[in-house]
């Protein structure tokens, strides 16, 4: 058995860090209370990746929130989305007549989260909006409006903040490029 790499070996270089993470988490609440005045909001976050995300965003909110969650498969164990969709874990909460805000760590060819709006949408919501953290507009192959965007980042295999490579580096307080040497060859 290889020994384990330490998670610090797992990085390439940071790309967003702490400081600016939080300042931008801090402007997105900012804007999505004052969007959503007067009206309950439901967070709807996409796990695993939204979970830290998530968390330190409603904390930034000042209207009345509840949280629920979904899983959705599309990756497998390399650095690319398969393409194809599966609901892990469906919602708790009947979101009919309800401000939603689906809550994504990253948006990279949309396919998954069109699926995922296709399927919310059906469930007849009053509104249903996405706020990603990260988004690569360069790798998108479906267009999916995203009402909240944290950052845009060139089409890099990323970690840390809730993002992760075989279920590693989620824990990282930071945004990361993957090392290099550990991106599998396509």
């Amino acid at each position: 058995m290889e020994a384990s790499l330490s998670i610090e070996e797992g990085v390439g270089e940071i790309l967003i860090g702490e400081p600016e993470l939080q300042a931008r988490i801090a402007e997105l609440g900012v804007e999505i209370s004052r969007d959503y005045s007067g009206r309950d909001l439901l967070l709807v976050g996409v796990l695993k990746g939204a979970v830290f995300f998530m968390a330190d965003l409603m904390r930034e909110l000042t209207v009345p929130c509840e949280i629920d969650f979904m899983a959705i498969s599309s990756y497998g164990a390399g650095t690319d989305s398969s393409g194809v969709v599966r609901i892990l874990k469906d919602l708790d909460i009947n979101i009919s007549d309800r401000h939603v805000l689906v809550v994504e760590d990253i948006i990279d060819s949309g396919l998954t989260l069109s699926y995922l709006m296709r399927s919310l949408r059906a469930r007849k919501p009053a509104t249903v909006e996405i706020c990603a953290l990260l988004t690569k507009p360069e790798r998108r192959e479906v267009d999916v409006p995203v009402a909240y965007v944290g950052f845009e980042i060139p089409n890099r295999f990323v970690i840390g903040y809730g993002l992760d490579f075989d279920e590693r580096y989620r824990n990282l307080p930071y945004v990361a490029v993957l090392h290099p040497d550990l991106i599998p060859p396509h």
